[in-house]
């Protein structure tokens, strides 16, 4: 009998469960009780309950905490502890700071005040909402904190955008969705948009973390904050780059990649694109290989698979120099021409550079 999956189970953003915990905390400091649970809006409207972890009050202020369940999706902080302090203070508005183990933005590009905490635009409303709904008026002052959360931010790229310190309170929805392509491509035009907010000229565009170690190798000169992990988003990169006036993409890849956007598919996960074998029958072809031979990768069972034949036929540099321009064509054209692209083909441990358009890349790395 088959059995059918089980669903992957969503989960909560840090910025969702912020507002969860400043709302327990607010309630808290009107009441003068503990909070057990919690319910607050998402940006959609629907309302959610959460369970309050721990609560204490006196009569000028209160601390919450809301441990996030980030569900089947991996994320690093699954199970933080996102925890509020509310305070009564002057004036009339609501004043947002980080406290430990929320990062503090130190480079432009992210939308966010540099020298102020890392919470982005919707979590911040989300808070804002929150704790009104508790306390309609008065000055107060909200503070977020994640004790765990510098461990956590190692685990994450935040350092190279500029965020120090601790984890960034994100979310524009809400919800974590189970291994969030959202997120990720997300989290390329992030990256992008902070090169593009220091003036440096280049991104680097890698697949992967091996690809990534191979293209710094290969390019040492750049800042870190060039080389971007970009998986499967390469378009979302490129008009990102157009945007923010970056003038230069290098793309850094392995031969499966590189035969999918040299077809012209920008978006490449693997449920959503196949490589072209034929067309790296005709790389082969174009790469002075007979008939035989490119019939041969034509039939191929994988990219990888067409990588071993052109290496055992001693035609991998030139297959792998005419796929990196081809390639190039593509990225250029998708840029409308308004980004210039050199592109590397590197061996699989990253650690090679086996096809370029740079003759001099060749060897590299």
């Amino acid at each position: 009998m088959k059995v059918r999956p089980r669903a992957l189970r969503t989960g909560w953003t840090t910025g969702t469960c912020a507002s969860a915990a400043a709302k327990a905390a607010a309630t808290a400091l009107r009441d003068q009780e503990p909070q057990e649970v919690v319910e607050v809006a998402l940006p959609s409207g629907r309302r959610v309950t959460f369970a309050v972890d721990s609560c204490t009050y006196d009569p000028r202020r209160a601390t919450a905490v809301v441990v996030k369940d980030a569900g089947d999706d991996p994320d690093v902080t699954d199970g933080a502890h996102l925890t509020a302090t509310v305070t009564r203070g002057a004036g009339d508005g609501v004043e947002l700071d980080g406290g430990v183990g929320v990062g503090v933005v130190t480079k432009p590009g992210l939308g966010l005040e540099v020298g102020g905490p890392a919470i982005n635009e919707v979590p911040r409303r989300m808070i804002v909402q929150a704790v009104r709904e508790a306390l309609p008026e008065g000055g107060l002052r909200v503070v977020v904190s994640v004790p765990e959360g510098e461990v956590m931010a190692r685990r994450t790229t935040n350092a190279r955008l500029g965020i120090l310190g601790g984890i960034s309170v994100l979310g524009t929805t809400g919800v974590v969705r189970p291994f969030s392509t959202a997120s990720w491509r997300a989290s390329v035009e992030q990256a992008v948009s902070v090169m593009g907010a220091q003036g440096v000229g280049t991104v680097v565009l890698c697949t992967g973390g091996r690809t990534e170690k191979g293209a710094m190798a290969l390019l040492p000169h750049l800042p870190e904050v060039s080389f971007v992990e970009v998986g499967d988003f390469t378009g979302a990169a490129l008009r990102r780059a157009r945007e923010v006036g970056v003038g230069e993409v290098v793309f850094v890849g392995m031969a499966g990649k590189l035969a999918k956007l040299a077809a012209g598919v920008l978006m490449t996960h693997y449920t959503r694109s196949k490589v072209d074998l034929g067309l790296l029958g005709d790389v082969t072809r174009a790469a002075g290989g007979d008939a035989a031979l490119a019939a041969e990768v034509a039939a191929a069972n994988t990219g990888r698979h067409a990588y071993e034949i052109w290496e055992r036929a001693g035609l991998l540099r030139a297959a792998g120099d005419e796929l990196c321009r081809r390639v190039q064509e593509v990225l250029v054209r998708a840029a409308e021409g308004e980004v210039a692209a050199e592109v590397a083909m590197v061996d699989f441990t990253g650690r090679r550079v086996v096809g370029a358009t740079r003759a001099d890349w060749a060897g590299a790395a």
